[in-house]
């Protein structure tokens, strides 16, 4: 099974659209680590040309490929009236290529000893976190903790300012630069 992450798309539609297309077209599951779109769904007023997060939010709705979402601190019942995945729980669950995998945007787990207390108290090999616009890729103990990072050039936290994005499979987790397609970071199961 492959399975695209991403996080804190903040309503950037075209960067969204550009992930599936370059590297999950062929996925079975999209994870979504929270702040899918982000000042709600009609406010025009934010960074770039591309921020649209109507748009965005009907996107996701018309995919073939699924989305699962935790809520990010961006998401409101406003978002979920617009997006028909759910969006307002605070943590998705998924069992894939045999692998707990856990998501959660991180905003009220800051530290490391925080989210290794709960992936120990779930049991996740796999904790994924948004939330910091940066990437993260490590395994501590009997967890691996993946962030994405973000697709948005205005919110990258990367020194480099890189945009990207993630891949599971059977095999590894990898994390791509969304723009140039080079490997940012891996790690074999």
């Amino acid at each position: 099974m492959k399975i695209g992450v991403m996080s804190d798309t903040h309503g950037y539609h075209e960067r969204v659209a550009l992930a599936v297309k370059k590297f999950f077209a062929d996925a079975d599951l999209i994870l979504h680590a929270g702040d899918v779109l982000y000042h709600g769904p009609n406010n025009p007023n934010y960074k770039g040309d591309d921020y649209n997060p109507k748009t965005l939010a009907n996107f996701i709705n018309a995919s073939k490929i699924p989305f699962v979402i935790a809520r990010g601190n961006g998401d409101s019942e406003v978002d979920q009236l617009v997006l028909e995945t759910p969006v307002l729980s605070e943590y998705a669950h998924v069992f894939a290529n045999g692998k707990r995998i856990v998501i959660n945007h991180g905003h009220k787990i800051p530290t490391d000893a925080d989210k290794d207390k709960i992936a120990k108290q779930f049991r996740a090999d796999i904790f994924i976190t948004g939330h910091i616009h940066t990437t993260i890729l490590e395994k501590r103990g009997d967890t691996i903790f993946l962030n994405p990072g973000t697709v948005s050039p205005y919110l990258s936290n990367r020194e480099d300012k890189k945009t990207s994005v993630a891949l599971i499979d059977e095999e590894k987790i990898q994390i791509f630069d969304l723009d140039s397609g080079a490997v940012l970071m891996s790690l074999n199961f």
